[in-house]
């Protein structure tokens, strides 16, 4: 199943990510670890075809972001929240709708592309290149138009990621945060404390809009459905981050429901009101617990009642998710 290298790896680390093919149909993200001196493992299936955002519940204009000819865009969220789904079916779009050269960075590949309109070349890391920050050194001389970075790891990959985009590049990346303005403060931590000034500056002129995402029970009691928290870099939101005021853009999304934004509470919210999660799931979600109740207006019905319960009992209906599996 691994290659005589992967098990190199694993002999001196002791910990293997890598995805395994078992046919065209079947796909696998692994994870080999050591446990009581003994080796355990991890399989997660990758579905094999793309989905379009729709049919993974998505904002439609999310899509909006595909059709940008640079800039920094940030799918964020927990572990198996689905951001590897979504930034696939991103650069899905990109791949049907533009003439242009896609290079890939990732640990490990997921999705398999094909070229459509575009060129797409993926690179493994371990298998292609050594780590991301040797990668994206040499990637800028590779030509591309967009490039997709698997995760933002540490200083050099972010630091490139915003050389990138501010020399013309359209780039996707993903971060393990919860909201929009924590995910700005993450980036801008990362650097020294003499550097965040000229970051903040550099964010609030490439950093084009983040997607926050995360599944939720359904009602129902089968399956996850995905909320979302859409930030968009407004005028107005680029001076919040280059003056250091990212605590006010939770309340600029809130107004900018006409620009395609909205918070996670706000989508919660939403799902409550027309019956997709119970009001018990999305509080296990929420970040502001009173606004929160101020934006529910239905009053939770028997059957909610009834999925409340099933949910408490424990039962595992699996990770089939509204639309389509992440």
């Amino acid at each position: 199943m691994a290659s005589t290298d992967q098990l190199a790896q694993f002999e001196e680390k002791q910990e293997l990510d890598f995805a395994y093919s078992l046919s065209t149909e079947s796909r696998f993200r692994v994870n080999f670890y050591q446990q009581r001196g003994n080796w355990g493992a991890a399989f997660r299936l990758i579905p094999t075809k793309i989905k379009t955002l729709k049919d993974l519940g998505i904002p439609d204009h999310v899509g909006d972001f595909s059709k940008l000819p640079r800039g920094l865009v940030l799918v964020t969220g927990p572990t198996g929240s689905g951001k590897s789904t979504t930034l696939a079916a991103l650069i899905d779009l990109v791949n049907e709708t533009r003439a242009d050269h896609i290079v890939t960075v990732e640990d490990p590949i997921e999705f398999m592309h094909e070229h459509k309109r575009a060129i797409i070349n993926q690179r493994e890391v371990g298998a292609d290149t050594h780590s991301f920050a040797n990668a994206l050194k040499h990637v800028l001389r590779q030509d591309p138009d967009v490039i997709l970075i698997g995760e933002l790891r540490d200083l050099e990959t972010i630091s490139v990621a915003l050389t990138a985009a501010e020399t013309g590049h359209l780039v996707f990346a993903t971060l393990h945060t919860q909201d929009a303005p924590g995910t700005i403060d993450r980036v801008i931590d990362v650097f020294p404390p003499h550097q965040q000034g000229q970051i903040r500056t550099q964010l609030a002129t490439t950093l084009q809009g983040v997607v926050c995402q995360t599944l939720v029970p359904k009602a129902t009691g089968t399956g996850r459905v995905v909320s979302t928290e859409i930030m968009r870099t407004t005028p107005a939101i680029g001076n919040l981050i280059r003056e250091g005021k990212t605590y006010q853009i939770t309340s600029a999304m809130q107004a900018g429901k006409d620009l395609g934004m909205h918070t996670m509470d706000q989508d919660l919210a939403d799902l409550v009101n027309v019956g997709t999660i119970t009001r018990k799931a999305a509080m296990e979600k929420v970040h502001d617990k009173e606004g929160f109740d101020r934006l529910v207006q239905r009053v939770e019905s028997p059957s909610d009642a009834s999925a409340d319960a099933i949910a408490a009992s424990g039962i595992d209906f699996g990770d089939k998710y509204s639309g389509g599996d992440f």
